[in-house]
């Protein structure tokens, strides 16, 4: 039933508004959107393109962080025609010139798109409006988020998944305009965000640091990076007790001021946690007889 009432409410319109669904359409909107209508903040009485361009304005360094806020999406009330300037009550049509204000329309969320190649749908329960294909994706009900079918059996549910901010941009995830991936890990965080992690060398989940990609020829090189630099004499008994971040184990291995390798998976990708009195003290030290 979803289905169909969605569908109703985006392309199903009477006979004789047929002729005013390309009028004036991808002439008008922002860089967030296509749209022939502006909105009026219910916060703030203020007109603006979309929610995003109110949020960018109210939310900047220059505003009073007192008086910072994000609008209300669900309480919007009305909006103005940008061809005919007409004020009015949110709906799909405009009431005075009669043309389409948005190809995709959702009245739950008061929201409007020119742009339907995003394949726009709406998800009842995560209670917002979605791109990418209702029949691509499915609502995990404990991540209480949409992801694509191809991680349906696969994933790492996590619970509210979405609901925070990305790990690297602090951007609010949950109802971003931009791509997002989920990392093996189960954590979400914007794609453009992985990608410039990776741009500098970074490869762990900024959450919970597990390596989120194959790492195997990497550790490879460690091998003989540690391998062709001996500690020494007074060190090569030292023993220090790391924690691995990829597999959660413990082990006890021999202090090296490179690396240190996990006995269970193998990664270097571990944490040293502790190893006698002045273990901190040892770095700095061999780095003065390295120099």
């Amino acid at each position: 039933m979803e289905n169909g009432l969605k569908q109703q409410r985006i392309s199903h319109l009477p006979a004789k508004d047929e002729c005013m669904m390309d009028m004036g359409s991808q002439k008008y909107g922002c860089s967030h959107y296509r749209r022939r209508c502006k909105i009026i903040a219910p916060c703030c009485n203020e007109i603006f393109d979309c929610r995003h361009c109110h949020n960018d304005a109210k939310n900047s360094i220059e505003v009073d962080p007192l008086d910072r806020h994000d609008i209300p999406r669900h309480e919007l009330k009305r909006v103005i025609c940008s061809l005919c300037k007409t004020e009015q009550d949110v709906q799909q049509m405009c009431i005075n010139c009669g043309v389409c204000l948005g190809k995709y329309y959702c009245s739950e969320c008061k929201f409007f798109d020119d742009d339907v190649s995003k394949n726009q749908y709406h998800c009842e329960k995560c209670g917002i409006c979605r791109t990418g294909g209702r029949e691509n994706f499915f609502h995990c009900d404990k991540c209480e988020c949409c992801y694509s079918n191809l991680l349906k059996d696969s994933h790492i549910c996590i619970e509210r998944a979405m609901h925070h901010n990305c790990p690297v941009c602090f951007e609010y995830l949950f109802d971003t305009p931009r791509d997002t991936t989920v990392l093996p890990c189960g954590h979400t965080i914007h794609l453009n965000c992985v990608k410039e992690m990776e741009r500098h060398f970074q490869y762990s989940c900024p959450v919970c640091s597990k390596s989120y990609c194959d790492m195997t020829r990497v550790w490879e090189r460690l091998d003989q990076e540690v391998a062709s630099i001996p500690m020494p004499q007074m060190y090569q008994n030292k023993m220090v007790w790391i924690l691995c971040n990829d597999c959660g184990e413990t082990s006890e291995v021999n202090y090296h001021i490179l690396a240190h390798k996990c006995l269970n998976c193998k990664s270097y990708n571990t944490r040293q946690t502790r190893g006698g009195s002045g273990h901190t003290s040892c770095s700095t030290r061999i780095l003065e007889m390295v120099r």
